[in-house]
């Protein structure tokens, strides 16, 4: 079985699971989720990505996710519905929500685990890419496995019901 450590700040839509359920064929995956919501960190990055994106209206907004404590809640029930949908698409997964140190996490979770890979699913973060401080290029110095950085599908992209 091919075990991947997945990286994300939002839930999975449909698209990003059909996508990283069918990275490898028909082998068999599991997942360890490790899923740490941006909350308040690095706003000023965020709205900053928003203007080079064009996407103005969102930079002005920027802040609006919860942090601490608040931000628990809101990421348990993220994590779960993630899981769940993993699971739906044949996939055996586990997970947590990360608070603190997401990578020295990671680092811990892919050798406990074995994993053969990590992937780090985000939205677009141009600011952070440019400067190598983006979860993926901090994790290539952290983990002895291949990194895997993709882009989420956002839930707007999705065709209607």
């Amino acid at each position: 079985m091919f075990t991947s450590v997945l990286m994300i700040e939002k839930p999975l839509t449909p698209a990003d699971v059909e996508f990283v359920t069918t990275l490898h064929g028909d082998d068999r995956i599991s997942f360890v989720v490790l899923m740490q919501p941006r909350g308040k960190q690095d706003v000023l990055l965020r709205a900053i990505d928003d203007v080079a994106l064009g996407e103005f209206d969102d930079a002005v907004r920027e802040g609006g996710e919860p942090a601490g404590e608040a931000a628990e809640a809101p990421a348990q029930l993220a994590l779960s519905r993630t899981l769940q949908a993993l699971r739906d698409a044949g996939a055996e997964a586990v997970g947590q929500v990360v608070a603190d140190h997401p990578l020295d996490l990671l680092r811990t979770v892919v050798d406990e685990t074995g994993a053969d890979e990590v992937i780090v699913l985000t939205a677009p973060h141009f600011v952070e890419e440019f400067f190598h401080r983006d979860w993926a290029s901090r994790a290539r110095h952290k983990v002895g496995v291949p990194v895997l950085k993709l882009f989420s599908h956002a839930a707007d992209d999705q065709p209607a019901s």
